[in-house]
């Protein structure tokens, strides 16, 4: 009897991992922390394979050869070159490569798109059956509809949503809105909120005898609250297993924001309302350029168009 053989993966150096960590301490969001960190162990492991030659341009060049065989798409690979990059520049900062070495890996260029992704989204149809699919017997039900209506509804990123909390929805101008919400790179916003989103919220609310803290909790398999609070990649799960109740598949909880975005353009919603509600890294250059204040009056998630049926 042949004996099995078990393959051994290359694992890189303690040293490596140090530098990793140096890398990863100093980007401010999570999301980027945890791909920087699975980027740079791919390339070290790559280095590994290849007798861990001399760092320089030309390896790096290599490297974006060996992603480009593997045919991945343009946007992966330049996101990897992106975290290899970084780990140039702060090597260099931490005297660890020499700044010619660094301003070279730098040099490389990334990989040109073909064409636009346009990305996924839902119709107004599909998105009306996004908010009437959970079950609104069962607690999670109650939760899950009042997460997907503030997804659609105000177009938060899933790691807004993980920490929106009670004290976040205000009224301000005779309407609702969520208050001073932090997204990405610490930028603070104002949102507005439908008002069948805000209904969903209190129903969630009143269902789950909340009063205070953070908005979305866990709800565990006997359908009972669990925690403080729930994490991003939950919602990414809730919503990825709505995508495959309902047949969109490949939704994600950004998609929501894109639909969100998608069906206020159409309903009729100015693009500045729609880039102040979505806070886009542009916003403050298109507010001064523009002088834009945000219409609260006549905001982006009036126009689209959805309901909650009683």
């Amino acid at each position: 009897m042949e004996k099995s053989v078990s393959i051994v993966k290359p694992k890189i150096s303690t040293a490596e991992q140090k530098v990793i960590d140096m890398v990863v301490d100093g980007l401010p969001s999570e999301n980027s922390r945890r791909a920087y960190q699975r980027h740079l162990e791919e390339f070290f492991i790559w280095h590994l394979e290849q007798n861990r030659p001399e760092l320089n341009k030309a390896l790096i060049n290599r490297y974006v050869k060996s992603l480009r065989e593997r045919k991945l798409s343009a946007a992966t690979i330049n996101q990897k070159l992106s975290a290899v990059r970084k780990f140039a520049t702060e090597s260099e900062d931490n005297g660890l490569i020499d700044s010619q070495v660094a301003n070279g890996i730098r040099a490389v260029k990334g990989v040109p798109f073909r064409g636009r992704r346009t990305g996924n989204w839902l119709n107004k149809e599909d998105a009306q059956r996004w908010l009437n699919a959970p079950d609104e017997k069962t607690l999670k039900g109650v939760r899950d509809r009042a997460l997907l209506a503030v997804l659609i509804g105000c177009g938060l990123r899933r790691t807004e949503a993980a920490i929106l909390s009670f004290s976040h929805i205000q009224q301000r101008e005779g309407r609702w809105a969520i208050i001073d919400i932090v997204g990405k790179r610490d930028k603070m916003r104002t949102v507005p909120m439908p008002s069948w989103a805000k209904a969903c919220v209190d129903a969630w609310k009143s269902a789950a005898h909340l009063e205070e803290g953070f908005v979305f909790r866990r709800v565990n398999k006997g359908d009972n609250l669990m925690g403080e609070s729930i994490t991003p990649q939950a919602i990414h799960d809730i919503v990825v297993s709505y995508a495959k109740k309902l047949e969109n598949k490949g939704i994600a909880p950004h998609d929501l924001r894109r639909t969100f975005a998608k069906l206020a353009h159409k309903g009729g919603s100015p693009i500045d309302q729609i880039q102040l509600s979505l806070g886009h890294d542009s916003i403050n250059t298109t507010e001064k350029y523009l002088g834009v204040e945000q219409d609260l009056s006549d905001a982006p998630c009036d126009h689209l168009g959805l309901r909650i049926s009683s």
